[in-house]
């Protein structure tokens, strides 16, 4: 398999763009060299953020999407690959799993992983705001915890409805804000304090403070599962973990007759 082949679209050196409005905000060109900076230490990061339970979210997420043996799939925003990883384990040498992103550092970890797929898997550069594939060509598209990343969330997840057939599904894993103590005051002092440490210890403090910043602003649950439902899904969603994460999962449905 060979990945797409597509344009990039040029960007102004990041020292050129002017500072974001809150540190939860990034351009798309800081976003990336963020992730390429971390990606040597983001599956460490990962795990040590949330006691290792980030593996067990993302085969729930798996689950959701439906897939089985034959099946063709993409995961967007894949970073280092562990959801396409586990979507590998569902279709089998039979299908395809794609994991996209736009960080190269990123996908070359990723690819270090491919290796161990029980299906073939490629790992390729992709923007999400202009997914490089066919309309209705994958049976599910997911994303694990890079859906708050997207510097334009309606038209991320418009992409990721095209490229699934009717009846396929969308599933979007995400940290979300819990409302209610004492799990919410938990989440507060852990995300505001204890996360920004660790980032400093790891040498890239600015990324480790974006992060609780990004889980701020992005959508709660409801409004999430309205913005998927704009897009031509039927959305249910499940929070877990206390209501520290929320799955997502639209099923595409069918086209309206012209």
């Amino acid at each position: 398999m060979t990945s797409s082949s597509f344009s990039r679209s040029s960007s102004p050196p990041i020292s050129q763009l002017p500072p974001p409005a809150d540190k939860g905000t990034l351009q798309e060109p800081q976003v990336r060299a963020m992730f390429d900076r971390i990606a040597g230490f983001y599956d460490v990061m990962n795990s040590v953020m949330t006691a290792g339970l980030h593996h067990g979210w993302r085969r729930r997420a798996a689950d959701l999407a439906c897939v089985g043996p034959g099946d063709r799939v993409l995961d967007v925003a894949t970073g280092t690959g562990d959801l396409a990883l586990e979507l590998a384990r569902r279709v089998g040498e039979g299908g395809e799993v794609i994991g996209s992103d736009f960080s190269e550092q990123m996908l070359t970890h990723a690819r270090t992983k491919a290796p161990a797929a029980q299906a073939p898997i490629t790992f390729e550069w992709a923007n999400a705001m202009a997914l490089p594939y066919a309309d209705g060509e994958f049976a599910a598209a997911t994303v694990g915890f890079g859906a708050r990343n997207f510097s334009d969330l309606d038209l991320g997840l418009a992409e990721m409805a095209r490229v699934v057939r009717p009846g396929g599904k969308v599933v979007v894993l995400e940290i979300t804000t819990p409302t209610r103590p004492p799990l919410s005051t938990f989440y507060r002092l852990w995300f505001d304090r204890v996360v920004p440490l660790i980032g400093r210890v790891a040498g890239d403090p600015e990324a480790y403070e974006y992060l609780p910043n990004s889980v701020k602003r992005f959508p709660d649950p409801r409004e999430l599962a309205a913005k998927m439902d704009r897009c031509g899904l039927d959305v249910r969603y499940v929070l877990t973990a206390g209501g520290i994460i929320a799955l997502h999962v639209g099923t595409r449905r069918p086209a309206e007759p012209s």
